[in-house]
């Protein structure tokens, strides 16, 4: 979901090979980079309440915008309902009475939320193309949170504001009319969630405390009873209540004997639990829970394993999904949207060579429509397919990893990409991956492997991670690399690796605790100092400040100063004899602009050359397509450069000056004032 640019597209794309031609000569056409990261031509539909209309995310003068059209109409006959040119619009949803559509906006990549609310039967305002939106919460360095939205009152939401403490978020009710908001609830208890009925009252409550646990609360008026407590190695969350409106369902992995996580059946007022749904195959944790609006009972239950598994649980359901599975063979279907009554269904279909394709389902007729294709200039014909492979690491542990082989080339002597997820508490997953296809079309194969410390996998297999930072879960990616080579995939001599967030901290581990393993690397957005990293978090997250120090190490004692220190790349920046590039967001509130200015300084004051990119106007990872684009075509290049595969030169007069703007000269880095250390 990235902006299509307003640029003139070339008639010929220039494919500038680093080896011979002849060794590439049966890859498929390369695929411009405008198709894999610009904008999609429309993504993003919901239906309204009523079905009388779809919504959807196209760009407007250049920039992802929020357009609305009949439901039976053609996409021709959509009007824009917003034009916001600084940032685009990303996520977005119906008031339930379909008066509003609302959205959330930032600036700059902050993460400092405001909801914007535009009618969608709104004429333009006074000289613009568009209905003015209004900005219901209106406040500046504050994150506001949706909590509620509530069946029973569509003029209002739930939200959650930390303008009182920046670290707690209250309860306020907001008027959608008006924007007048209406405290309901100071949150002086270190609440972190807050759980509403069937109709919508609040009802329950979940505490962070200070040891890391959290605790299940009743809300009984002002007083907090607790009912479930799970410890800070474990988790629990409470996916909707049950249909008597008393028992909720909790997934939970809570228990020494229980190490993947199921649903159980609990009735707050006891504590009392029964199971009800775990992974019959015993592979990974519970995922997706759906609950019906209308009758209030389960629809399924899904596993996020190799690919998508279901437990249906309302057989009607089961067998729409049949005749639509029977129409789309191959590909993961997943709803979206639907109406009120629950008879319209949207719904996305993609498999790793599939973009995302829009299907409207009739739950009466049994009629499945096609609407739309995200990527429709992306031929599967010319994109690699993902399968799952298994290797062990240096301590014997499975490692279960996604990898993505060019199309077109023998399966032998590659050169190599690793791309390590973020989080670190996360996971890769099956289906179409814009940068594994954009890797794998210029020559690389590609490997995303979920190291220990990923979820999914079981209570175990994530604290396996925990205090291995840099270590063996730093082992998992460089024994996959090991496997590749084994496996005769992988030419030792042309290994990078790239990644985001953890995965640029794993970029920048891998060049410096291995420095003989990788050729090239690209770290986004990446931690290179643990210490000034959880030093830095921004407040709100302190809900997890305990669980993360569990996990890594705590900055505020001189045992935890000495581990993050090991575990930082910074301490070894010396050791780095990888080319790199050092891709920053100026406005990151998680890993803060001074991480890469540190790294990037190490390298300048020993003379080493690095590459390094900042954009003013982003935080954690880039929204705008303009530097997205940029900072892929530096990459690739980059990358072709030291591992040899091929690259685009061209590109556009707007991303070629973004590229030149966002370039910064390491000689002109300066460093900040060292934060003060938390306790």
């Amino acid at each position: 979901m990235r902006k299509l640019l307003p640029v003139l597209l070339l008639a010929w794309v220039l494919a500038v090979p680093a080896r011979p031609a002849a060794a590439q000569a049966t890859l498929p056409p390369i695929i411009d980079r405008e198709l894999l990261f610009g904008d999609p031509e429309i993504s993003g539909a919901q239906l309204s309440p009523d079905g009388k209309f779809l919504s959807f995310i196209k760009p407007y003068h250049g920039t992802r915008n929020l357009w609305v059209k009949e439901l039976r109409a053609p996409f021709a006959s959509a009007r824009p309902l917003t034009n916001d040119q600084a940032r685009p619009v990303r996520n977005y949803f119906w008031s339930r009475d379909g008066k509003y559509l609302l959205y959330a906006q930032d600036k700059g990549g902050d993460e400092n939320f405001n909801i914007y609310a535009v009618d969608p039967a709104g004429a333009p305002a006074a000289g613009q193309a568009v209905p003015a939106a209004r900005d219901l919460t209106g406040l500046k360095g504050v994150q506001v949170q949706i909590l509620n939205v509530p069946l029973t009152d569509p003029n209002t939401l739930y939200v959650g504001l930390n303008d009182r403490d920046k670290a707690w978020h209250d309860l306020y009710k907001l008027n959608l009319t008006t924007g007048e908001k209406t405290l309901v609830r100071q949150n002086t208890d270190r609440l972190g969630s807050w759980v509403f009925d069937w109709n919508d009252q609040l009802r329950l409550a979940a505490r962070a405390n200070p040891d890391g646990s959290t605790e299940w609360l009743r809300v009984e008026g002002n007083q907090l009873a607790p009912f479930y407590k799970t410890s800070i190695d474990e988790a629990s969350s409470i996916e909707g209540f049950a249909k008597d409106n008393q028992h909720v369902y909790l997934a939970t992995n809570r228990g020494a004997a229980r190490n993947l996580a199921e649903i159980v059946l609990l009735d707050p007022a006891t504590g009392q639990e029964q199971p009800y749904q775990a992974d019959p195959l015993k592979r990974v944790d519970v995922g997706e829970f759906v609950l019906s609006e209308k009758t209030h009972e389960p629809v399924y239950v899904a596993f996020e394993d190799d690919r998508l598994r279901r437990v249906w649980k309302d057989k009607s359901f089961e067998q729409d999904f049949a005749v639509v599975n029977r129409q789309l063979p191959g590909l993961d279907v997943r709803p979206v949207s639907n109406t009120t009554d629950e008879r319209l269904w949207l719904l996305a279909a993609t498999s790793a060579t599939q973009p995302s394709v829009a299907y409207l389902f009739d739950h009466q007729t049994k009629l499945l429509t096609k609407q739309y294709e995200t990527c429709p200039k992306l031929h599967a014909a010319d994109l690699a397919d993902m399968k799952v492979v298994r290797y062990q690491s240096s301590d014997g542990l499975e490692i279960p990893a996604y990898l993505t082989l060019p199309k077109g080339v023998p399966a032998k002597n590659l050169p190599v990409i690793v791309v390590p997820h973020g989080g670190p508490w996360s996971r890769s997953t099956y289906g179409f991956n814009a940068l594994h296809q954009f890797l794998a079309n210029r020559g690389y194969a590609v490997l995303s492997p979920n190291f220990r410390a990923s979820t999914g996998y079981g209570k175990k297999f994530l604290e396996a991670g925990n205090g291995e930072w840099g270590r063996r879960m730093q082992d998992d990616l460089t024994w996959g690399v090991k496997y590749l080579v084994a496996q005769g995939l992988a030419d030792p001599q042309r290994v990078g690796i790239l990644g985001g967030s953890y995965g640029g901290y794993a970029t920048l581990a891998g060049v410096a605790f291995t420095p003989d393993l990788y050729h090239a690397a690209v770290a986004i957005v990446a931690p290179s100092n643990l210490t000034t990293l959880l030093n830095a978090i921004p407040p709100y997250w302190e809900a997890g400040r305990k669980q993360m120090y569990a996990r890594m190490a705590d900055p505020g004692t001189a045992e935890g100063r000495a581990v993050l220190a090991r575990m930082s790349p910074l301490g070894s920046a010396d050791k780095i004899k990888t080319p790199l590039m050092i891709v920053q967001g100026a406005n990151d509130p998680r890993v803060n602009k001074s991480e890469a200015d540190q790294i990037v300084v190490a390298l300048r004051d020993r003379n080493y050359p690095v590459q390094y990119l900042c954009a003013p106007d982003e935080g954690h990872g880039f929204a705008r397509p303009v530097n997205n684009m940029a900072m892929y075509a530096a990459a690739e290049k980059f990358l072709a450069g030291h591992l040899h595969g091929r690259y685009q030169a061209s590109m556009t007069p707007a991303v070629a000056q973004r590229l030149q703007e966002i370039t910064v000269d390491p000689k002109t880095v300066a460093l900040a004032a060292p934060s003060v250390v938390s306790k």
